[in-house]
């Protein structure tokens, strides 16, 4: 915690002048009084004292004195016995001045010019910051606290901890990741999808977009045709496109992506199949073995997206990865929907050649993913927490998707939800002339929080009509209550319980 005697802290905001024209109490009033308002400093940290502050400025003790009285009776400083001076926390609370910039600083560079790629151009992700805050949360990829393994959480971090341990994850790893994360994953995570790999086929990454971004990054280039779902998963294309790739949309319907609408001269096709975004549905059997074949006989990359994969479902199809005989199909798995969204902790799979070309490229972006996070969890999964919650988590969703397919029925009758188990959302087209976006605002105001579904279509004018309920972060008993208050927002009455 900062001390009230740390000089460094305050050498910058203290500039006082004999010759300014003001007195010295009003000089050391509007230094700390601008320091305050462009929140320099915070509510927690106390200012110097006034023996102090008076000694580093060279001016009476009783100056300084009077400017602290002054600024207390203001109301942007409280004095706090035997502590000292604070900022007072309501004078923070307030939204900030906007900051006013040095004569020198008028003239900024343009680095919307001078940069080499369009990020900022992108499509917004679908932000939710107050979703914590809301009384129905129907978000997507987000977690329950409710839910989240917080004792066993902690037992890892704590083992993780111990002296042995960080001898190693502790150094420099280089281009390398912590074996035994890698084991865990070979052994607990990718068995289950029917994958079967050799460490050197694995590569830890900080999360599935990472993990597609490296994989744009060493494969594409400008002009590169991938061959995506429609709707799909909307960053994944901003990836893509961010490489340079030109993105070629192909329809979905309910047995997932049409593989005979895949254009032969796609270089890569990126799929969803074990639950697709949005829709949720699996791509079936059949479409797999068609997409392997056509992507050994037109020269094809398949990157697939183990996309809502990890928990369990009623009738679970294995990974497209498991199929694959050619070594053309590329899995990106995540653990974000299962540990936590905030861990980041992804991976690739992937023949050895390319894991060590990416290896390679990782170590120029960031080495390696923080060590200390790769032995908790993999100590989270060799301990068997991880298996466990997957259990819990998929009883508790599945729950939550049968309440949910429920009251759609009983409160928003004319909205069709896509028949499918398994997953964390639920995609819902409305009747025509539905307006997703307006019934999003007009719902937040009831503390209901949905996501439109135009920001999953590639095409110039998007359907409006369609939204994804999320279930991961919603409780049971709030999902009746939720839909009967986004029922009234979409302008039904909710019919008597």
């Amino acid at each position: 915690m900062p001390q009230r005697n740390d000089t460094a802290i305050w050498s910058g905001l203290f500039r006082i002048s004999a010759e300014s024209g003001q007195t010295l109490q009003a000089q050391i009033r509007q230094a700390i009084v601008a320091a305050i308002l462009d929140r320099q400093i915070a509510a927690s940290m106390p200012l110097p004292s006034c023996r102090i502050l008076a000694e580093k400025l060279g001016v009476a003790r009783g100056t300084v004195v009077l400017a602290f009285q002054q600024l207390v009776d203001q109301g942007f400083l409280v004095a706090r016995e035997r502590r000292g001076h604070f900022v007072n926390p309501d004078v923070l609370a307030t939204p900030a001045k906007p900051h006013q910039k040095a004569p020198d600083q008028q003239n900024e560079i343009d680095w919307k010019a001078r940069r080499q790629i369009a990020a900022s151009d992108m499509p917004p992700p679908a932000k939710h910051d107050n979703w914590i805050k809301s009384s129905y949360p129907f978000v997507y990829g987000q977690f329950d606290p409710a839910l989240f393994p917080t004792a066993e959480w902690r037992e890892c971090n704590r083992m993780a901890l111990a002296v042995l341990e960080i001898r190693n994850w502790a150094s420099d790893m280089v281009d390398r990741d912590d074996p035994l994360l890698i084991e865990q994953i070979q052994a607990r995570l990718l068995p289950r999808r029917g994958i079967f790999a050799n460490p050197d086929e694995i590569i830890v990454t900080l999360g599935a977009q990472n993990a597609l971004y490296m994989l744009a990054t060493l494969l594409m280039t400008k002009g590169s045709k991938v061959a995506m779902e429609d709707p799909g998963y909307p960053d994944a294309r901003s990836i893509f496109r961010l490489a340079g790739a030109d993105i070629q949309p192909v329809p979905v319907d309910q047995s997932g992506i049409v593989t005979s609408s895949i254009p032969n001269d796609s270089g890569f096709v990126f799929v969803t199949p074990s639950h697709h975004c949005p829709t949720m549905v699996p791509l079936s059997a059949e479409r797999r073995q068609d997409l392997l074949a056509r992507a050994n006989r037109h020269n094809q990359i398949i990157i697939e997206d183990g996309y809502d994969s990890q928990l369990l479902d009623e009738a679970p199809q294995q990974a497209l990865k498991s199929l694959d005989r050619s070594g053309r199909v590329i899995y990106v798995g995540s653990m974000s929907k299962t540990l936590a969204p905030g861990l980041r902790l992804g991976y690739i799979v992937a023949s050895a050649g390319l894991i060590s070309e990416l290896r390679a490229l990782r170590r120029f972006m960031l080495r390696h993913p923080p060590a200390n996070n790769q032995r908790a969890v993999a100590l989270f999964l060799s301990l068997g927490h991880h298996e466990a919650l997957v259990r819990r988590l998929s009883s508790a969703f599945d729950e939550r998707r049968k309440r949910l397919v429920h009251a759609i029925s009983a409160f928003l009758p004319e909205w069709r939800s896509t028949d499918s188990a398994g997953g964390t959302s639920l995609w819902l087209e409305g009747p025509r002339g539905t307006d997703a976006r307006g019934l999003a605002e007009a719902a937040a105001s009831r503390s209901v929080i949905i996501e439109p579904g135009d920001r999953f279509f590639d095409r110039t004018e998007k359907p409006s009509r369609f939204m994804r309920l999320g279930i991961s972060s919603i409780a049971l008993q709030h999902i009746e209550p939720g839909i009967r208050e986004l029922a009234t927002a979409a302008g039904r009455r909710p019919a008597a319980a």
